[in-house]
Protein backbone atom coordinates (compact mmCIF):
# COMPACT_ATOMS: atom_id res chain seq x y z
CA UNK A 1 0.00 0.00 0.00
CA UNK A 2 2.86 2.41 0.77
CA UNK A 3 3.81 2.41 -2.92
CA UNK A 4 0.60 4.30 -3.69
CA UNK A 5 1.91 7.45 -1.99
CA UNK A 6 4.60 9.82 -3.23
CA UNK A 7 7.89 9.88 -1.27
CA UNK A 8 7.13 13.38 0.08
CA UNK A 9 3.89 12.07 1.59
CA UNK A 10 5.60 9.00 3.03
CA UNK A 11 8.09 11.29 4.79
CA UNK A 12 5.23 13.18 6.46
CA UNK A 13 3.56 9.89 7.38
CA UNK A 14 6.77 8.87 9.17
CA UNK A 15 6.77 12.14 11.14
CA UNK A 16 3.14 11.62 12.15
CA UNK A 17 3.74 8.01 13.20
CA UNK A 18 6.81 8.99 15.23
CA UNK A 19 5.07 11.93 16.92
CA UNK A 20 2.00 9.91 17.82
CA UNK A 21 3.64 6.55 18.46
CA UNK A 22 1.35 4.78 16.04
CA UNK A 23 2.03 2.06 13.44
CA UNK A 24 0.06 3.72 10.63
CA UNK A 25 -1.56 7.06 9.84
CA UNK A 26 -5.32 7.38 9.71
CA UNK A 27 -7.39 7.91 6.59
CA UNK A 28 -7.45 11.71 6.89
CA UNK A 29 -3.70 11.92 6.33
CA UNK A 30 -3.84 9.36 3.54
CA UNK A 31 -6.53 11.42 1.78
CA UNK A 32 -4.36 14.55 2.03
CA UNK A 33 -1.45 12.68 0.43
CA UNK A 34 -2.89 13.46 -3.01
CA UNK A 35 -1.18 16.83 -2.47
CA UNK A 36 2.01 16.32 -0.45
CA UNK A 37 2.45 20.08 0.07
CA UNK A 38 -1.06 20.30 1.56
CA UNK A 39 -0.34 17.23 3.70
CA UNK A 40 2.86 18.78 5.08
CA UNK A 41 1.29 22.20 5.65
CA UNK A 42 -1.70 20.67 7.46
CA UNK A 43 0.48 18.43 9.64
CA UNK A 44 2.78 21.32 10.57
CA UNK A 45 -0.14 23.65 11.34
CA UNK A 46 -1.97 21.03 13.39
CA UNK A 47 1.20 20.19 15.29
CA UNK A 48 1.75 23.86 16.13
CA UNK A 49 -1.85 24.51 17.19
CA UNK A 50 -2.14 21.37 19.30
CA UNK A 51 1.34 21.72 20.89
CA UNK A 52 1.60 22.39 24.62
CA UNK A 53 0.57 25.90 25.48
CA UNK A 54 -1.72 27.89 27.75
CA UNK A 55 -4.52 25.36 27.25
CA UNK A 56 -4.01 21.84 28.47
CA UNK A 57 -3.98 19.07 25.82
CA UNK A 58 -7.37 17.65 26.88
CA UNK A 59 -9.02 21.08 26.69
CA UNK A 60 -7.56 21.63 23.22
CA UNK A 61 -8.84 18.25 22.08
CA UNK A 62 -12.31 18.92 23.52
CA UNK A 63 -12.41 22.30 21.76
CA UNK A 64 -11.42 20.61 18.50
CA UNK A 65 -14.19 18.07 19.12
CA UNK A 66 -16.78 20.82 19.63
CA UNK A 67 -15.66 22.62 16.48
CA UNK A 68 -15.91 19.34 14.57
CA UNK A 69 -19.40 18.66 15.92
CA UNK A 70 -20.68 22.11 15.06
CA UNK A 71 -19.12 21.95 11.60
CA UNK A 72 -20.93 18.67 11.01
CA UNK A 73 -17.80 16.68 10.19
CA UNK A 74 -18.55 13.07 11.16
CA UNK A 75 -14.96 11.96 10.50
CA UNK A 76 -13.42 14.71 12.65
CA UNK A 77 -16.00 14.21 15.39
CA UNK A 78 -15.16 10.50 15.59
CA UNK A 79 -11.42 11.11 15.43
CA UNK A 80 -11.36 13.85 18.05
CA UNK A 81 -13.76 12.00 20.36
CA UNK A 82 -11.27 9.12 20.35
CA UNK A 83 -8.35 11.54 20.86
CA UNK A 84 -10.09 13.31 23.74
CA UNK A 85 -10.85 9.99 25.40
CA UNK A 86 -7.21 8.98 24.96
CA UNK A 87 -6.17 12.23 26.67
CA UNK A 88 -8.44 11.47 29.62
CA UNK A 89 -11.92 12.77 28.78
CA UNK A 90 -14.29 10.97 31.13
CA UNK A 91 -17.83 9.89 30.28
CA UNK A 92 -19.08 12.63 32.62
CA UNK A 93 -17.03 15.27 30.79
CA UNK A 94 -18.29 13.99 27.45
CA UNK A 95 -21.88 14.18 28.69
CA UNK A 96 -21.41 17.77 29.87
CA UNK A 97 -19.70 18.67 26.60
CA UNK A 98 -22.69 17.33 24.67
CA UNK A 99 -25.07 19.28 26.92
CA UNK A 100 -23.15 22.52 26.34
CA UNK A 101 -22.95 21.95 22.56
CA UNK A 102 -26.68 21.20 22.41
CA UNK A 103 -27.61 24.19 24.55
CA UNK A 104 -25.37 26.54 22.56
CA UNK A 105 -26.89 25.30 19.30
CA UNK A 106 -30.39 25.93 20.62
CA UNK A 107 -29.75 29.38 22.07
CA UNK A 108 -27.69 30.45 19.06
CA UNK A 109 -30.56 29.58 16.74
CA UNK A 110 -33.07 31.35 18.98
CA UNK A 111 -30.95 34.51 19.08
CA UNK A 112 -30.52 34.42 15.29
CA UNK A 113 -34.20 33.68 14.59
CA UNK A 114 -35.31 36.49 16.89
CA UNK A 115 -32.60 38.82 15.57
CA UNK A 116 -31.68 39.81 19.11
CA UNK A 117 -29.58 43.00 19.07
CA UNK A 118 -26.19 42.75 20.75
CA UNK A 119 -26.14 44.42 24.17
CA UNK A 120 -23.73 47.38 24.38
CA UNK A 121 -21.73 45.78 27.21
CA UNK A 122 -20.94 42.80 24.96
CA UNK A 123 -19.41 44.95 22.23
Amino acid sequence: MAEEFPPEALAVFEEIKAARGIPDVNNFWKALAVDPALLRRTWESLSAVMAPGALDPLVKEMLYLVASMTSGCAYCTASHTAAARAKGMTPAQYGELLAVVGMAAETNRLAEALRVPIDPQFQ
